[in-house]
């Protein structure tokens, strides 16, 4: 791996240039992503809310929202691909709409409007990076002004959409990689003492600290559990450094961070958290238990208690 800058000095624009050059495209955004969207035109309103300027040919940002479409009805948010190494949130964004289309369930549509953004970062999804091409976090940069193209398309596409979002659950996975390689990276970018977490062997939530929901976030864990292994808190009775809020969950605070989770004001939100390097799944499973959790989201804001609270 060849070593980018200077020891104990952040990293400045030529630095950042080196490190985008040495990255790789390593799969198809079109092959696996684009021309599964062209699969589900005839099911969903598709809309391009922008392209990523690095290649706008190559690179054009797509929305799925259901036909049944009516600016007072709630909406409900489903983003994937923030980070776009996180290969189980595309997907499992894309079975989710599959699965739908499928079964005609209309219930869920007749309730509210659904928005799918199936992959935020298609750069980051081509070369398996945590990072844009500009070696910025998306997933930390949901605020004005924000420098990731990424993250201030996907604000101003939810901006003019005019209707009150009431639930947003962003599908992630926490891998080995990450402190293999994105830690490191981060660590060296910005002259940071290496930290690195116990990577969670299971499915996870991130909840926001200033709304947590707990009985939304127990609802999904009963649910995917059903289909996968929900991670167990380490020793310090944590995940990812973070104190375990109950079994399955710990919560950020998310708008301060710059999360995706925290670019709209649902009171309904959670992150996905899958593992995909655990020897007790496949990609398979990851992708299913993404799906789980946006249907349990679904079924749990759907019920009559939910809806005359929200």
């Amino acid at each position: 791996m060849t070593t980018i800058g200077t020891i104990g000095t952040k990293w400045c624009d030529v630095d950042k240039q080196q490190w985008f050059e040495e990255q790789t495209i390593k799969r198809s955004y079109k092959d696996e992503v684009l021309n599964k969207i062209v699969q589900l035109t005839p099911y969903y309103t598709v809309q391009q809310y922008g392209a990523l300027m690095l290649d706008e040919s190559r690179y054009p940002l797509f929305v799925l929202k259901n036909k049944d479409w009516h600016r007072d009805k709630k909406t409900v948010f489903v983003t994937g691909g923030v980070h776009g190494y996180e290969t189980s949130g595309v997907q499992g964004a894309l079975r989710f709409l599959f699965n739908e289309a499928k079964q005609k369930n209309t219930r869920w549509g007749q309730l509210f409007n659904i928005v799918v953004v199936p992959c935020v970062s298609p750069w980051g999804y081509e070369t398996i990076n945590r990072w844009n091409n500009q070696a910025i976090d998306p997933n930390r940069s949901f605020y004005q002004n924000s420098p990731a193209q990424e993250s201030s398309l996907l604000m101003n596409f939810i901006d003019s959409l005019g209707t009150d979002v009431v639930m947003h659950i962003d599908l992630h996975e926490t891998t080995n990689t990450d402190n293999t390689v994105f830690r490191p990276a981060l660590a060296a970018r910005d002259a940071i003492e290496q930290k690195n977490w116990n990577i969670p062997d299971g499915f996870y939530l991130v909840g926001d600290t200033c709304k947590p929901q707990a009985l939304f976030q127990e609802k999904i864990i009963e649910t995917v559990k059903s289909v996968t292994h929900i991670a167990p808190a380490d020793e310090n009775n944590k995940l990812i450094g973070v104190e375990l809020e109950q079994f399955g969950v710990i919560n950020y605070a998310a708008r301060e961070l710059g999360l995706c989770m925290g670019l709209t004001d649902a009171a309904y939100v959670t992150t996905t958290e899958v593992y995909p390097d655990s020897h007790n799944v496949d990609d398979e499973n990851c992708i299913v238990a993404q799906v789980a959790a946006i249907t349990a989201a679904l079924n749990y804001i759907s019920n009559e208690t939910s809806l005359s609270s929200i």
